[in-house]
Order: structure tokens, then sequence, then C-alpha cells
């Protein structure tokens, strides 16, 4: 889930250590596979393709899964679904934007379980267009600090295309236009700086306020939406303060 609060950093640890490790690895393999249909597979010649093997391998998803998936994606082995690529919007308790994300073979069973997780979970569907307006897809890098300081992302990301470098206490984030983030990603690895993930994400304008008591339900329907097979990411408008995440987390 992607709300660029302290909440998408806790977000992204807690993901490694999923106990749905196996949606997680499925989520994933998709991913592979669609960036090698899209761009060809080699990851050399697709930096999406790429970034994905590079997530999966972090995330400790097995090589053989990992290279079968790009196999089946460039066409040198048989098989793979036709994947498609379904936003849906709406809206969750206290009137959170919510986008979803979805990577599907079957349209009609993404907007079903989709609509179901919504409406048990307190939010509600949203025509299109009505929702989509609060974001802008941007390129998000998330890296470890490993003893990195802000002028040292600053400067190997400034000439790049970086719009901003971004604190989350244990990582930092960079954002970009979308169609910087290769050139993002290629800088820092020419600067020999290690990133965890990069990603074009939709990224809020604005932000809303939560209680402990609204946020504790948005992450209920979040983690509803995240729990759906073809749902491959959440993004929404939340801003989490570090006391309202730890009276949920306690």
């Amino acid at each position: 889930m992607s709300g660029h609060s302290k909440w998408a950093t806790t977000k992204h640890k807690k993901a490694v250590v999923d106990a749905k490790r196996g949606k997680l690895f499925a989520k994933l393999i998709k991913n592979i596979e669609v960036a090698a249909r899209t761009g060809g597979g080699d990851p050399d010649g697709n930096p999406t393709l790429y970034d994905a093997m590079q997530k999966a391998r972090k995330n400790s998803v097995p090589l053989d899964n990992i290279e079968r998936a790009r196999k089946r994606g460039g066409g040198e082995e048989a098989g793979g679904a036709d994947w498609q690529t379904i936003m849906y919007e709406g809206y969750g308790p206290n009137g959170v934007a919510i986008l979803v994300e979805c990577l599907t073979d079957n349209r009609n069973r993404a907007a079903s379980e989709v609509r179901t997780a919504m409406t048990r979970n307190g939010g509600s569907m949203a025509d299109p267009g009505s929702v989509s307006y609060l974001f802008s897809r941007k390129g998000v890098v998330l890296l470890p600090k490993n003893g990195l300081s802000e002028d040292d992302v600053l400067g190997a990301v400034l000439e790049s295309g970086a719009e901003e470098v971004n604190d989350h206490g244990e990582n930092f984030e960079v954002v970009s236009e979308a169609a910087d983030l290769v050139a993002v990603r290629s800088a820092l690895r020419e600067a020999g700086i290690e990133y965890d993930s990069a990603e074009a994400d939709f990224v809020p304008s604005g932000t809303v306020e939560l209680d402990v008591d609204t946020a504790r339900k948005v992450f209920r329907l979040i983690d509803a939406l995240e729990d759906c097979d073809d749902v491959q990411n959440v993004f929404s408008n939340i801003d989490v303060s570090d006391e309202v995440m730890q009276a949920v987390e306690a």
C-alpha cells in the first residue's frame, strides 16, 4: 500500500516478513511475466524487468520461479496468462481516496473481488475518474539509508530528473516523473547506491490525516483489498502520524 507516509515504509518492511508470503510471491511473479512480455525477456535491455526481478529476489522468491516467469513472459517457454491491468476507484472510511490496481486474466472475477472487499470493510466503489484525478503517476524509488545522507542521494539523482528526496526514517524515497524513473535508477546504480524498489506509483496530490480509529478501519480495508488474488497495488491519500501508527500497532 502506498500512501507516501510513515505507513508506506512500515508496510514495505512488513511485506518482507508477511504471513501471506505465497500471495506476495504470486504478485511478484506476475510483475516479472508482464514486464518481460511488454519489454522483452532480457533484463539488461528492459529496466522494468530488471527491477521486477530484483524486487522478487529481495523478497526471497526462489530463483527458479523468477527465471521461469521471465521465460514465460519473454516467449522462451510456453504458458503464461494474458494479464490485463485494470484500475478501480473507491472511497474508504472518512472519505479516503483509494485506487486499486489489478493484474488479472479475468476481469469479472477481479471486479467482483474488489467490490466485495470494499463493501464488507466500510468502503464504496466510485465512478471512473472521480478519484484518480487526486493522484499523479510518479516514479518512486525506495532505498535503505545504509549510512547515506539526504545530500548523498540528492547529489546522485539531481541531474536525472528527480523531483524530491523524502526521509522516511530507515529509508529514503526518491520521487520523479514516471518517465524519468529509468534515469533515476540508473543514476543510483552508477553512484553505487542500492535501492529496494523502483516503480511507477500513484502519488496523491494532497493527503487526509487519520485518527487512530479511522486508521484502523482504513488499514482493515486495505488489507482486505491486498488479500484479493488479482490486486497488485493499493494506493491511497492517507497521512498517518508516528503517534497514530504506534497506537494502531499496539
